[in-house]
């Protein structure tokens, strides 16, 4: 099946493609397009740039179709299956396997902070056959990117033993042997949150799993775009990527299992010295958010036995849930979502996420950017530390 309508058939072919996935991008999509053009002449490369469109009715396309490529082919396209950025993603793999291009690069679409460099930066190490997968290294305000902080980069380089930073950073670089292994996944794949927000962790950890070479970062600078508060905007992004990560734990048990340790992963160039964008995250209604969320499923909380009362009851009571705790509870959640293999199981979890949040920003207000840093890596250290008995209690029923 193809995931994409009304593209030429002789596309002829190409050393790199340059995916932006878009629903309602007007304002910036064209200037993500010029400014990749931009990048893949600086290379001297032959590109192919492609606009894969979940039906935005804000004149995306026109706006994309319409911008300074300096000459390169553009084509937009509207991609078919669920709705979501996975399977805008999914279309772009399959026109990039069809031009039989050496590198695939994926940007965000509401990128403001995007330079023509980026191109080079996650598409030489793999050009230069040192990886097939690279993922952003970016310059992040403390509470930007509170999924990737708290979940995302501690639990996935806890498991797979490689210490990834941005696992869903949505700027990523691929090579054509890998794209080859994501279009081998059975089509059941795309009719999962994989479809949806799922994409990157999906994408992430697959390569670390099945690359024969493991990824590198590139160090991309500050990343500007719609940011979101975590209160308000991010309850199906953390449903979709959280339920994605859990399933892969499932599917890939066997290559984590014996992992015990955590290496860096290398970074291909010099991060610039840049300012990010202060973000202000309201505190107070994310505890409330945390204590109605929580007091709505309560009832199905008592099902997990093992989940210290304590815990819930300090969340309803402040709105919040300290590091040692959370750990705790993701380990716990990731157990049951073994066993019962639901989504409600991550609505459970919901909570949680915002407390631990409104924690983090209640115990960082003094700090900068890089001492909140040392916390989150603090984090991903007690998610090692307490992997061990995570691993005996997985495997106590497989």
């Amino acid at each position: 099946m193809n995931y994409y309508n009304d593209v030429p058939q002789d596309l002829g072919k190409f050393d790199v493609v340059v995916g932006i996935p878009s629903f309602n991008n007007a304002a910036t999509i064209a200037y993500v397009a010029q400014t990749a053009a931009k990048g893949i002449k600086d290379l001297g490369l032959k590109g192919l740039i492609v606009n894969s469109d979940g039906g935005s009715v804000d004149g995306t396309t026109g706006a994309f179709l319409n911008s300074d490529t300096l000459g390169l082919p553009k084509v937009s396209i509207k991609y078919k299956g669920i709705p979501g950025k996975g399977s805008a993603v999914r279309a772009m793999f399959e026109i990039a396997h069809k031009v039989e291009a050496k590198v695939f690069i994926m940007l965000d679409s509401d990128l403001r902070s995007v330079e023509p460099w980026w191109i080079e930066r996650l598409a030489v190490p793999i050009l230069e056959a040192k990886t097939d997968y690279v993922t952003p290294l970016y310059l992040r305000h403390k509470y930007d990117g509170t999924i990737t902080n708290n979940i995302c980069y501690p639990l996935t380089s806890a498991l797979y033993g490689l210490k990834i930073r941005q696992p869903i950073g949505g700027d990523f670089g691929v090579g054509a042997r890998l794209i080859d292994t994501y279009l081998s996944k059975p089509a059941s794949v795309w009719q999962t949150h994989v479809a949806r927000f799922g994409i990157d962790i999906w994408m992430s950890t697959t390569a670390i799993v099945e690359s024969d070479k493991p990824p590198i970062q590139a160090a991309l600078g500050a990343k500007v775009h719609d940011v979101k508060d975590p209160g308000k905007h991010l309850q199906g992004m953390f449903v979709q990527v959280v339920q994605t990560l859990f399933e892969l734990m499932v599917g890939y048990q066997d290559s984590w299992k014996n992992i015990t340790d955590v290496v860096s992963t290398q970074v291909y160039g010099e991060q610039p010295s840049q300012k990010v964008e202060e973000i202000v995250v309201d505190l107070m209604g994310l505890k409330e958010r945390a204590k109605t969320a929580l007091q709505e499923r309560l009832d199905s909380l008592r099902e997990i036995k093992p989940l210290r009362g304590e815990i819930i009851e300090s969340v309803l009571r402040t709105g919040t849930v300290d590091m040692e705790s959370w750990v705790e509870v993701v380990y716990e959640f990731a157990l049951r979502y073994k066993s019962e293999r639901d989504e409600r199981i991550i609505l459970d979890l919901l909570p949680f996420y915002f407390a631990r949040v409104a924690d983090f920003v209640e115990k960082t207000k003094e700090m900068n950017s890089i001492e909140a840093e040392k916390l989150i890596d603090e984090q991903l250290e007690l998610f090692l530390k307490r992997k061990k008995l995570f691993v005996r209690r997985w495997f106590l029923d497989t």
